[in-house]
């Protein structure tokens, strides 16, 4: 069986739609069950549902029927300060799971984040050498670098295990995550109640406003690679996933007013105080290491991604969200 964990996550959820459209429902799901975010495994296919409390004793339980752990499963909110919380749910958590599939030689997929790149002055590069120089903007950023850290620290470590620094992931089954929604799901929503979109202006010289640049990847692309990964064993590391070519919030946006077929109508309004210091102006993943594993399937284009996003789920039904 594989284990899944953040399975009714945005990502997790994906990942659990794409192994089901592969034939694999031998799945056991992990998660914190009985939120609205049950509602993104409606209807998929797997074997079992354990709760995250819990899923440490039952692999050592049933360690021998475990075969795969893909762990999806983070406190993800960049705008989360305590500490504490995201130390116990990001970095412990992530210990347990790695000491038990090392123990049990289970192979081991986990989620990093291009978070840990902080204001990227060491660029984007995923080689593990320059790992200690990185200086991440926020403690979520910090938490899923410590573990980043822990990981190639350790002798004892699962048979295959690797860590996908996730880069701005869009798509569908976002639409719990609130405040952390992509731009794309917050700006369909926008437009549909005011008919404009607000985007953050720029407070560096050096950017104008709405051209900060991010790596946008769509989800369905994500869950293509871990899939990759899953049935393909590469060599055990830290690895980018993002397109590789940063696009600014302003295309973004354009295209999602092209979608929709609705005139432009861009507003700009400042960075909130409390993430304007730790605010990224740029992202853009290397994928060389990835693609020298063997990887070599086409990210979707931007403005395919977005169109197919808002077209065949955002605003579809504008009453209604649609499930991956």
């Amino acid at each position: 069986m594989i284990v899944l964990t953040g399975a009714c996550g945005f990502i997790g959820s994906c990942t659990l739609s794409y192994f089901n459209q592969q034939g694999i429902k031998d799945i056991v799901l992990s998660d914190n069950f009985g939120t609205i975010k049950d509602s993104n495994i409606s209807g998929k296919k797997y074997a079992l549902e354990i709760h995250r409390e819990e899923l440490i004793r039952w692999i050592d339980k049933f360690h021998k029927d475990v075969h795969f752990v893909i762990h999806l499963g983070a406190r993800t909110d960049t705008t989360e300060f305590d500490e504490n919380i995201l130390n116990k749910l990001n970095f412990e958590y992530t210990k347990e799971l790695w000491s038990i599939c090392a123990k049990y030689q289970i192979p081991l997929i986990y989620a990093s984040s291009a978070a840990t790149y902080g204001n990227g002055e060491y660029g984007y590069d995923d080689d593990e050498s320059k790992l200690h120089l990185l200086k991440p903007l926020n403690p979520y950023g910090w938490s899923k670098h410590k573990f980043d850290l822990w990981a190639l620290e350790q002798k004892e470590q699962p048979p295959y295990w690797v860590g996908l620094k996730f880069f701005n992931v869009f798509g569908p089954n976002e639409y719990h995550k609130g405040r952390m929604a992509s731009v794309i799901f917050h700006a369909v929503n926008q437009i549909k109640t005011t008919g404009k979109v607000k985007l953050f202006c720029s407070h560096r010289p050096d950017f104008k406003d709405g051209e900060q640049l991010r790596d946008f990847i769509y989800v369905k692309d994500v869950v293509k690679v871990i899939y990759y990964l899953y049935k393909n064993k590469i060599k055990n590391g830290i690895y980018n996933l993002g397109t590789g070519k940063a696009r600014t919030f302003l295309d973004l946006t354009r295209n999602v007013f092209k979608s929709m077929n609705i005139p432009e109508n861009i507003e700009f309004i400042d960075i909130p105080e409390d993430i304007r210091d730790k605010y990224q102006y740029f992202t853009e993943a290397k994928m060389e290491k990835l693609r020298n594993q063997g990887y070599n399937e086409p990210f979707t284009e931007l403005e395919d991604a977005v169109k197919d996003y808002v077209k065949n789920y955002l605003y579809k039904d504008p009453e209604q969200f649609f499930y991956y």
